[in-house]
């Protein structure tokens, strides 16, 4: 979500300038490569890379020819080859194999590797090991960093959340500490840091050991606070239904590197549209906040609005007609077309969630969050499930009702899974075994669920009804860290007080005043009281790790610890930069 102008705000910084650092690093390692060449990019990175520098950039640097990485041999008559790849052994010994097969062939050529936004031992290792080494010359390019806004930025790392939390692969960490060090070294000193989570005091570590090596500038800082929170810290935000505009449009059309691609049902044509996302659209700039049942509303006052604009042209002299064509009717075209997207995009969305039971998804959603109700909304999971209504949004329903009830009884996580493989093919059992691991789907032990109540009340009783008792008691049995988190901090309003989605409150509008993320809720109270203190049961309940400090020369306030670099109000929409 994007920067809300506030009175007395600060201005925020120029993020250009890290395009342009990038953009710079780059064309100085094309250079190195003189002459015409090919470029062969990972597909991860074509939208990233069209944003730092196009097409018309790079030929001017003498690329002749664009490749998207495909792992298959390749039909480039070039002398030259250069590779711009993420650092993966796979993508290693697919140029090690075309290297390889041009020695066979007898053909010369020169070959380059350029890694973003860092090179790996294991890369250098595979290169010696298929005998390439000495053939090929490889780079780092240190592009940490991508502005997605004026007030958004991202790593552009998806494979950081599954290498560090699922497969416990530590190698991102210096990379998110270099993208620290490369703020701070461009936008001066950050004058507070504060985080929570293990991977968070990693990557704290290695921006402060990255720090102490290099050269050390003194210069007005632009940014005041820092916040490092780890992913597994909130769970449960990510798996809610956004019902703003932004989250929307998310969760249906998929925003990647900060655009989107409407299909022929939204553009009303045969083609699809790519979209840029951000506060250069004037229309989705004023749309992206709001609730949606707002933006309609919004939409239809803005198609007024223009053809007001358009009407003015009526009675014009030749003067005035040739001002308003020079200064403002490509604007009002420009306009017009965004328009008609976000209405089509608007339109599209209201069908496919009509079509969903988007209502009953989010009644449902909010009945796990409050703890009400729970044995209606299995039910409601399972006739989910079995009309295969979304095999994701499944996922989800399970994975936000194993972290409310804090794991799921053991013949409803059997049952559960069971249907779920029936529906959606036995493959999904590694996606189990995932999110079991994750902490995100589990299910109680033996033992769990019992408790000192249910064990007098089965001296009495014989093993049927204790049975029957069990279930009952299972969500007093073992308390929920979401459940004491959420009365502790009020992350879900009080139900049956009303809440208007026109004048919102407080962040709990984002999921129809049902829940405040938590990672909000954090970061707000830290920002009241200054630091973590007197929130000591709260981290305790987080598993600890929390720290503070007051600039990156000091000493910790508090050796405890905080990953996802985060913007305070984009994580409103569930969004994670990282």
């Amino acid at each position: 979500m994007a920067h809300t102008e506030w009175k007395d705000a600060p201005g925020l910084p120029d993020f250009s300038l890290l395009k342009r650092l990038a953009r710079d690093q780059l064309i100085f390692l094309l250079e190195q490569l003189p002459g015409k060449k090919d470029l062969f990019i990972d597909a991860d990175l074509m939208s990233p890379l069209d944003r730092i520098a196009n097409v018309t950039i790079l030929k001017q640097h003498e690329v002749d020819k664009l490749y998207k990485v495909e792992l298959k041999p390749i039909v480039s008559s070039s002398d030259q080859l250069c590779f711009l790849i993420r650092p993966r052994i796979q993508t290693v010994k697919w140029i090690s194999d075309l290297v390889n097969a041009d020695k066979v062939a007898g053909r010369f050529r020169r070959y380059k590797i350029i890694f973003t936004p860092q090179k790996f031992y294991a890369c250098e290792t595979v290169l010696e090991e298929q005998g390439v080494y000495g053939d090929v010359t490889t780079d780092e390019w240190n592009f940490y960093i991508l502005p997605l806004d004026d007030d958004i930025l991202s790593l552009e790392l998806p494979e950081f959340f599954r290498d560090n939390f699922l497969e416990g692969d530590q190698r991102w960490v210096t990379t998110a500490g270099s993208a620290l060090r490369l703020l701070q070294s461009v936008y001066g000193s950050f004058s507070k840091v504060y985080g929570i989570g293990r991977c968070a005091k990693m990557v704290y570590e290695s921006w402060r050991e990255l720090m102490e090596d290099g050269e050390q500038r003194t210069r007005q800082p632009e940014f005041a606070k820092v916040f490092l929170v780890d992913r597994d810290v909130d769970f449960v935000t990510p798996l809610c239904s956004q019902v703003v505009y932004e989250g929307l449009v998310d969760d249906l059309f998929r925003i990647k590197c900060g655009s989107v691609e409407f299909g022929p049902d939204v553009t009303s044509s045969d083609k699809s549209i790519k979209v840029m996302l951000n506060s250069q659209d004037k229309v989705f700039s004023e749309i992206r906040n709001e609730h949606f049942s707002n933006v309609f509303g919004f939409l239809s006052q803005k198609a007024k609005n223009l053809q007001t604009a358009y009407d003015k042209r009526r009675g014009m002299d030749i003067q005035q007609m040739k001002a308003f064509v020079a200064d403002e009717l490509k604007g009002l075209k420009q306009e017009h077309r965004l328009l008609s997207l976000h209405i089509g995009a608007s339109e599209s969305m209201m069908k496919k969630k009509t079509k969903q039971d988007f209502q009953e998804l989010l009644k449902t959603e909010h009945s796990l969050l409050e703890g009400f109700e729970i044995r209606e909304c299995i039910t409601y999971i399972e006739e989910h499930i079995n009309r295969q209504v979304s095999m994701i949004d499944s996922l989800r329903l399970l994975c936000l009702l194993s972290i409310t009830e804090n794991g799921l009884l053991s013949k409803d996580y059997r049952s559960l899974k069971a249907q779920y493989l029936q529906s959606y093919g036995i493959e999904h059992l590694l996606t189990f075994a995932n999110l079991r691991q994750l902490g995100l789907l589990e299910e109680q032990q033996a033992g769990e669920t019992l408790t000192v109540m249910e064990s007098k009340v089965g001296k009495l009783v014989n093993d049927k009804t204790v049975g029957k008792l069990t279930d009952a008691f299972s969500s007093l049995a073992k308390k929920s860290n979401f459940r004491a988190l959420s009365k502790r901090l009020a992350l879900v309003p009080k139900s049956g007080e009303e809440y208007d989605l026109r004048v919102p409150r407080d962040m709990a509008y984002v999921f129809s005043g049902a829940y405040i993320p938590l990672s909000c809720k954090l970061i707000e109270q830290v920002l009241e009281r200054d630091g973590w203190t007197g929130m000591e049961e709260v981290t305790r309940m987080l598993n600890g790790q929390e720290f503070a400090v007051t600039g990156l020369d000091k000493e910790f306030v508090c050796i405890k610890l905080y990953i996802m670099f985060v913007s305070y109000v984009k994580l409103l929409n569930g969004g994670v930069v990282v």
